[in-house]
């Protein structure tokens, strides 16, 4: 499994997957034999890649976390991987991971419980996810936050994120980027244990055997047939946020909108599960984040207003609450002139978030000034409004008086230079809906019984993030189902 690099873009995964793509055509070319169909070129080269207790489908932390743990149980796992490096839409992560009940919190003298964990993620969903699944997840938050502790994937540093009654985002205590670091650590984890991803490898299609799932068909980085045989199958494929074809079925006015994720994340998982039976929950549930920077789809964190930037309209007003819900901040961003805003914030925040340095200002993404008046300047605002707006914000917070538009959590002024400005306007971020699962990690039917052999875990799944997900709990999620897939699948595997 490759490392994933600091500087690792969804341009450089694009990249990656055109030039896989040209060296599979390259393969189909050779030879100048009588022309024969597709299935009987397929039936002549299939290779028999070997028996394997459990396949795992998608190398993102979901994957990995069950890759891991189902090689500590004694598990023979492959691990499958469509593009040319593995960390999928989890190199993109930037947050952190909600976790409850934590020692970290508990140093800091937060009082949090499971049952506000998992209140604030239902209302933060509409109230529309399943509250079984949404329990199981909280109540194992804090044993998943101690287990990649264990591995020296350490998340210490606690943080803010929209919809969250207390602190409870855990992120690395060195301030980089949570998905790149839980990656490279995860990376490491499977290289340690022998079963390094297999990547350029894209499954097509998973096989059953007398109602069972029995192996998967895949195409391999030649773009020559390959079986692999297995026991249980566990899917860790991500949503479907790049498929733009498939989003416009269920969201058809997102269908120009920028995305967020890595060009794998085409919802295949979704479709070969589906072809074996497979049912689906909240699938139309597709989540825009409010944060993105529009000519290049980067992804501008939610740490960074949790730490205390503010939103400000292209008349350099303050608009409203900046830490609410992702929906809610991306409906009062659309309703503002040219429907965008600037995120604003100063030294204080970029020091805590070197995503800041990495990924705008060495890339020219965003406006940096010594004072207020220059940085308004520089934004093309009208800059007494802008300057009074920041200026205000700085004096209510002085004097303990309430903020005008609700806004209760991460006030802190912007007072140090230098002072930073980004473009911001709603991006297409997580598709809370997917295959239908259980506690256990097991994919239902239509009728609601498991398929034998058959898991899922991350977001290829649904009912958890109902109809919004919060910031901090797709990590908790791949974490703790990740584990859970592979526990299920385990002992189906050993009975």
């Amino acid at each position: 499994m490759r490392t994933t690099e600091s500087k690792l873009t969804r341009r450089s995964f694009l990249t990656g997957a055109v030039v896989a793509g040209l060296g599979a055509m390259g393969a189909g070319l050779t030879g100048c034999g009588a022309p024969r169909s597709f299935a009987q070129e397929a039936e002549k080269n299939t290779i028999d890649g070997g028996a394997y207790d459990i396949v795992v489908i998608g190398a993102g932390g979901a994957g990995m976390a069950a890759t891991v743990g189902a090689s500590d149980q004694g598990a023979k796992v492959l691990l499958l991987e469509k593009m040319p490096v593995a960390g999928g839409n989890t190199c993109f992560a930037e947050g952190g991971m909600n976790a409850c009940c934590t020692k970290y919190q508990a140093e800091a003298g937060i009082q949090d419980s499971v049952d506000l964990f998992a209140a604030d993620t239902y209302a933060g969903g509409h109230e529309k996810g399943n509250m079984e699944l949404i329990r199981h997840m909280c109540e194992n938050s804090n044993a998943a936050i101690e287990w990649l502790g264990s591995m020296g994937i350490t998340l210490s540093k606690l943080g803010t994120s929209g919809g969250a009654s207390v602190k409870r985002i855990h992120r690395p205590e060195t301030g980089e980027a949570v998905g790149k670091y839980i990656v490279k650590g995860m990376t490491e984890q499977c290289r340690q244990r022998g079963v390094s991803a297999v990547c350029n490898t894209k499954v097509e299609e998973l096989l059953m055997e007398d109602g069972k799932v029995a192996g998967v068909r895949a195409t391999n980085p030649n773009g020559l047939p390959i079986v692999y045989h297995c026991k249980a199958v566990i899917v860790s494929t991500g949503g479907f946020g790049a498929n733009h074809k498939m989003l416009a079925q269920y969201r058809p006015e997102l269908i120009d909108a920028v995305t967020t994720n890595q060009p794998g994340t085409q919802g295949d998982g979704i479709i070969f599960s589906q072809a074996i039976g497979a049912d689906l929950v909240d699938i139309g549930e597709i989540q825009v984040h409010p944060t993105v920077e529009q000519t290049t789809a980067t992804l501008l964190s939610e740490n960074i207003r949790g730490d205390g930037a503010v939103l400000v309209n292209i008349d350099g007003e303050r608009f409203m609450n900046e830490l609410l819900t992702r929906d809610v901040v991306s409906a009062g961003e659309w309703s503002q002139p040219e429907k965008r805003a600037w995120a604003i914030f100063d030294k204080s925040v970029a020091d805590n978030n070197t995503s800041i340095e990495e990924k705008f200002v060495a890339r020219d993404l965003c406006k940096v000034a010594n004072s207020l008046d220059e940085l308004g300047q520089k934004m093309g605002v009208p800059v007494d409004a802008f300057v009074q707006s920041i200026t205000s914000y700085n004096d209510n917070i002085a004097a303990d008086a309430a903020d005008p538009f609700g806004r209760s959590k991460s006030l802190n002024p912007i007072v140090t230079a230098p002072f930073y400005a980004v473009s911001v306007a709603p991006g297409i971020h997580h598709c809370m809906g997917g295959l239908r699962v259980n506690v256990d990690a097991e994919v239902l039917d239509a009728d609601g019984k498991p398929i034998p052999g058959l898991f899922a875990a991350g977001e290829v799944t649904g009912g958890i993030h109902g109809g919004n997900r919060l910031g901090g709990n797709a990590v908790c999620d791949i974490n703790v189902n990740g584990r859970q897939a592979q526990e299920t699948a385990c002992k189906y595997v050993f009975a």
